[in-house]
C-alpha cells in the first residue's frame, strides 16, 4: 500500500442527530479518507442525544473498528456542544469537523491536506448550496446579521467542511451550545491572527433524514447566543466592527482559492 500524502494524524468529528440513515456512508467515507490521506486517523462520532439507531449503528462499526469512536450525549444538546465534546475527545495533530448528513464529498479533504502545513486553519466554502429556498433565505438573513456584528474571517461562515491544526483550539474556547458555534469558532480564529486558507467546495443535496437548522428553538438559541458573544467580545474591550483586529493584518494569511 502507497504512503500517505501527509505525515499528520486526523482526528474526524462528525456530529450527529437523529441520521441513521447517513451514518454508516458518513462514517466509511471518513475511515477510507482517513486510511488513504493521512498517517494515522480517528473518526469520532457525537451522538447528540438521538432518538433512532444512530448511536446503535456507530456502536456495532467501533466493534469491529478501533479507530471508529462513540461519544453520546445523555439528551440532545445542540450543533455547538457536539462539537465541543468533538474536540475535546480528539487525540491528533489535525482536527477535521462535517456533518453526518454526506452533503459534502469527504474526498475534497485532499485538496486541504497541502495546505495545513502553510496556514492554521483551511476553511471550506460551498461554491453552490444544495438546499431548500426556506433555508437559503434563513442562511442570507444570518449571514448580514452576524457579517454587520463581528468581524467575520471567511466567506461561508456556516460550512461544515473544516480542517485546523490541533492548537488552534489551545488559543481559543468556545461557549456556544448551538448553531452560533461557527460564528464563535470563526470570529475568535481571527482575532487570533492565525493563517486561514479558503477553498471551495461542493455542496450536495439531502438523500436522507431531516435537517434541523431552521426549527424555531435552533434560530432563537442562535439569537441569543449572538447576543452573549457580541457583549463577551464588547466587554474584552475589542472593537467588533469590519476590518478591526486584535493582531496586525500583515499577521493574517488568508489566500482565497477556487
Amino acid at each position: 500500500m502507497p504512503a500517505p500524502p501527509t505525515r499528520h494524524g486526523i482526528s474526524v468529528v462528525l456530529p450527529a442527530f437523529n441520521e441513521q440513515d447517513n451514518i454508516a456512508t458518513a462514517v466509511m467515507a471518513a475511515t477510507t479518507v482517513g486510511t488513504t490521506l493521512f498517517a494515522d486517523h480517528e473518526v469520532i462520532v457525537v451522538d447528540d442525544g438521538s432518538s433512532d439507531r444512530t448511536a446503535e449503528l456507530v456502536r456495532t462499526m467501533a466493534r469491529a473498528d478501533p479507530a471508529i469512536v462513540l461519544v453520546q450525549h445523555d439528551r440532545n444538546r445542540g450543533y455547538g456542544e457536539a462539537l465541543r465534546s468533538g474536540f475535546r475527545a480528539a487525540t491528533k495533530d489535525l482536527i477535521f469537523f462535517t456533518d453526518a448528513d454526506n452533503q459534502f464529498d469527504m474526498w475534497e479533504l485532499e485538496r486541504f491536506v497541502p495546505w495545513i502545513d502553510t496556514a492554521s486553519v483551511v476553511a471550506g466554502y460551498r461554491v453552490n448550496r444544495e438546499d431548500t429556498f426556506v433555508r437559503r433565505l434563513n442562511a442570507r438573513g444570518w449571514n448580514l446579521l452576524v457579517r454587520s456584528l463581528f468581524c467575520v474571517p471567511v466567506r461561508d461562515i456556516d460550512c461544515a467542511f473544516k480542517l485546523f491544526r490541533r492548537e488552534v483550539f489551545d488559543v481559543i474556547d468556545l461557549e456556544s451550545v448551538g448553531a452560533m458555534v461557527n460564528t464563535e469558532l470563526m470570529v475568535k480564529v481571527g482575532r487570533s491572527g492565525v493563517g486561514i486558507v479558503e477553498i471551495g467546495v461542493r455542496h450536495l443535496p439531502r438523500r436522507a433524514g431531516v435537517a434541523r437548522g431552521a426549527h424555531p428553538r435552533v434560530i432563537a438559541r442562535a439569537l441569543r447566543e449572538v447576543v452573549s458573544l457580541y457583549r463577551q467580545l464588547h466587554d474584552a474591550g475589542v472593537e467588533d466592527t469590519p476590518g478591526i483586529y486584535t493582531t496586525p493584518p500583515e499577521r493574517r494569511r488568508r489566500t482565497a482559492l477556487r
